[in-house]
């Protein structure tokens, strides 16, 4: 496997300069770029940089990257702890035009996200990923990603219930009433909204009590956490959202069962969010072509076709653990209220 370099390449500021611009940065905006002792250096210069280009105002944090000794290493969370609740800089992020977040896992679940967002920044996070991944997956300048998301997004509001089956096995039901539904494309112009980069995924957040059934993740699903292709079946039973049972003999299981325990938390083991993946850009097979360094996975997330289920936090069904899981699955049916939206994991129109 080649080791890649990370040299600021043209190509790769370009699409820096292309999301910056699909989030409507402007001469004299205030752009801040958000990075901690553990980010990767190249993306905190490249947003730099791009940002000079558009001739925005823009500074740069950066936190120390807090050590935590206790407990299992926390992968693939989508919560930053760099902040620390630093009201200084919570205060600096939210009067920004947008904040261009560099940490290592991301803001979607910080504690510090609403009050920054209630300052009327808009967040764009920049996945750790080798700006080559980035750069494979900058926006279109058609913008169809977007109008694609937003159409699942709106069949996702309307749906009472959601069941997603497979050949593998499984067969989970997921009631969507009092869920939180939405979805990303990349970038976000609205004031007060946080979005990823790569996008193309509508999703929804579970209100309390409302994922039960079986799901059997079958070999080359995908555990995110651990950054690795599944060789043995999981098959996982769910009851009142939370995972009751972990089933299986091979590796996979081994780990996944060793690493939810070791959080020791109920919390760990319930349904976070669960949706699918709607960018034809993004690649299943990506994840075997890069090293791991290189790699965070939001590809995988968005991938056309997906079901992604993901345990741990969930802010609608009041549940906060760092315990996360995101498990991409292939080759399943997602139906809203009866009607597919995903079919042996193609995506209906």
């Amino acid at each position: 496997m080649t080791m890649l370099q990370e040299h600021l390449e043209p190509a790769w500021l370009d699409a820096f300069e292309t999301v910056l611009l699909r989030c409507g940065i402007a001469p004299d905006d205030t752009v801040a770029v958000l990075a901690e002792s553990q980010s990767r250096p190249v993306l905190v210069q490249l947003a730099q940089a791009a940002a000079a280009r558009l001739k925005a105002r823009s500074f740069t944090l950066v936190l120390p990257t807090p050590f935590e000794p206790n407990g299992p290493p926390a992968r693939s969370t989508g919560a930053s702890v760099a902040i620390q609740n630093i009201a200084p800089v919570v205060a600096a992020l939210a009067s920004s035009t947008l904040v261009v977040d560099c940490t290592v896992e991301g803001l979607m679940h910080a504690p510090e996200l609403p009050a920054i967002l209630r300052g009327g920044a808009r967040v764009v996070y920049v996945s750790n990923e080798h700006p080559e991944a980035l750069a494979r997956l900058a926006p279109s300048d058609d913008g169809s990603l977007e109008l694609r998301v937003k159409d699942h997004v709106k069949r996702l509001r309307a749906a009472r219930e959601m069941r997603v089956t497979s050949a593998a096995g499984t067969d989970l039901r997921i009631a969507l009433q009092g869920a939180v539904a939405g979805g990303n494309w990349g970038y976000t112009t609205r004031p007060g909204t946080m979005t990823h980069w790569p996008g193309g995924l509508a999703l929804a957040f579970p209100a309390a009590g409302s994922v039960n059934g079986r799901l059997v993740l079958a070999e080359g699903d995908v555990n995110l956490t651990f950054k690795r292709y599944l060789e043995r079946p999981v098959d996982l039973a769910i009851e009142d959202d939370h995972i009751v049972r972990i089933g299986g003999s091979g590796l996979d299981a081994e780990l996944m069962r060793s690493h939810i325990a070791a959080w020791g938390e109920r919390a760990a083991y319930a349904v976070s969010h669960v949706g699918w993946g709607l960018n034809p850009q993004a690649r299943w097979d990506s994840m075997a072509l890069y090293d791991k360094r290189d790699f965070n996975g939001t590809e995988l997330r968005a991938f056309e076709g997906n079901f992604l289920y993901s345990t741990g936090a969930n802010e609608v069904a009041g549940r906060h653990t760092r315990g996360h899981f995101d498990l991409p699955m292939r080759g399943c049916t997602i139906t809203l209220d009866g009607v597919p939206v995903v079919e042996e994991g193609r995506v209906r129109a």
